[in-house]
């Protein structure tokens, strides 16, 4: 009865500024805000929503989508990691059902979760949603081995894996605990999970638009995007992936709107709620699927960030204001724009001014990748040209001094170790690092082939000038 009454009521929503609407923001400042963020940084699109209480204060698309199409209020596109946020409304409503118990131990739902580890069988689903189920990717690396193509699939690859810590001892950030958790409400309501929120999430809140996909192959047009080079942005596909269930939501401006009205609007039970919203003790920000913190004028909030290679999200609620605030951008976490208009739009509901990048990100260390590269091409040609003089003066104790020219070779081959140390523990695939660095890669490829080009090119005139010796 609950959710239809929420049914009613959200698809009842309007989408667009209305005069009647109580609001302290006026849309027009968004827009202004937006556009010159846009101008300043190259962003190619973006989506907003903004609401308090249960008024839509501004809910538009602003640009292109990769594809080219305008940016608008019903444009879907990826919310990344905000799913989490969805995945786990999804297994508390199991909860208020009865059907789940939080604090009771995932295998006891999910037969078919095992791991190579006995300590597995004592992670709870509180410790998936709140992400200390011991789980991590320096354990299990979820993205750079073999994708699956299913939840069911993704569970089925953990047989082989171990914990990195026992379950419920540290937080780690990990995509698979919140694919466990959607293939749990999969077999516990006996519904593949993209149906599960159909009837249970998106319909009742009137979010026509959203839905949830497996993998990058899924993205349509609209949900793909771009990386930003010397200042353009250059549209790409998604790096091979797979999200469903922590991170593979599509939704709109104006879908998001109503799914922020829902938070404070009975979509839960007020002891939901403040489960949803009590950071473990581990971490003592992360929830179940929302962070716990604050804005830099010290108001609190409710958010989550998400990330994909060539796109951005994030959302937030101000429970003691009011507000809820969304972005999709579509470019990449190297550039991470949703979270910085987030920031700019908290600023302006809070009475401050956002603030502006003078430039488009990256764009001086770009011009000296760039620059690095064609010099390292020059070097190459030339070095390659002079191989037969470098012979004739060559002894056997100098071929050594070629092994430096080896050395970005080396690095190309060890980036993805290196990277994890970076990343403490964190994995990633060596397309992923392209797609953060793409101009230190250009260059760092360029410089392995040139490097390599130039030692096999020494090595065969030396050995020639022997012969003829």
């Amino acid at each position: 009865m609950l959710r239809d009454i929420v049914a009613v009521f959200c698809l009842a929503l309007p989408l667009a500024s209305g005069p009647a609407a109580p609001q302290d923001l006026a849309p027009s400042s968004v827009d202004a805000f937006v556009t010159r963020y846009r101008e300043a940084t190259g962003l190619p699109g973006v989506a907003v929503a903004i609401t308090k209480g249960r008024q839509v204060v501004h809910a538009a698309g602003y640009g292109r989508t990769a594809a080219g199409e305008p940016v608008t209020a019903d444009t879907p596109m990826a919310v990344a990691s905000v799913s989490k946020s969805f995945t786990s409304l999804a297994v508390l409503q199991l909860v208020e059902k009865g059907q789940v118990e939080l604090d009771g131990p995932v295998r006891g739902y999910l037969p078919e979760f095992t791991m190579a580890d006995p300590r597995a069988a004592r992670i709870t689903v509180r410790q998936l949603l709140n992400q200390t189920s011991g789980m991590a990717d320096s354990a299990f690396h979820e993205k750079s081995l073999p994708q699956p193509r299913t939840l069911e699939g993704a569970v089925a690859r953990l047989r082989t894996a171990r914990l990195a810590a026992e379950p419920g001892t540290a937080f780690s950030y990990h995509n698979t605990n919140y694919q466990v958790a959607a293939r749990l409400v999969e077999v516990v309501s006996g519904r593949p999970f993209a149906a599960y929120l159909h009837e249970n999430v998106f319909t009742p809140l009137g979010m026509r638009h959203s839905r949830t996909v497996d993998t990058d192959r899924d993205l349509p047009g609209s949900a793909r995007g771009h990386l930003v080079v010397l200042g353009r942005a250059v549209a790409v596909p998604e790096p091979p992936g797979f999200g469903n269930g922590s991170g593979g939501i599509l939704s709109t401006a104006g879908d998001l709107a109503r799914w922020l009205i829902a938070q404070n609007d009975g979509i839960l039970s007020p002891q939901s709620v403040k489960e949803m919203r009590t950071p473990s003790e581990q971490d003592g920000e992360y929830a179940l699927g929302w962070e716990i913190g604050e804005t830099a004028r010290g108001t609190p909030v409710v958010r989550h960030d998400g990330d994909l290679f060539t796109s951005t999200a994030a959302q937030l609620l101000m429970p003691t204001r009011g507000y809820g605030v969304a972005v999709m951008a579509n470019t990449g976490t190297a550039f991470g724009d949703a979270g910085a208009l987030m920031d700019g739009l908290v600023a302006l509901i809070e009475g401050g001014t956002p603030e502006i990048p003078s430039a488009p990100p990256y764009l001086v260390t770009d011009l000296l990748f760039v620059l690095l590269t064609l010099a390292t091409i020059g070097l190459a040609v030339r070095g390659v040209a002079r191989s037969r003089r470098w012979a004739v003066g060559c002894v056997g104790w100098r071929r050594w001094r070629l092994l430096p020219h080896l050395a970005p070779l080396a690095l190309c081959v060890m980036i993805v170790p290196i990277m994890r140390v970076l990343l403490r523990g964190g994995d990633i695939m060596w397309i992923q690092v392209v797609y953060l660095y793409p101009t230190f890669m250009t260059w760092l490829v360029t410089a392995a082939v040139a490097g390599a080009a130039v030692t096999a090119a020494r090595l065969l005139a030396a050995a020639r000038t022997g012969r003829s010796r």
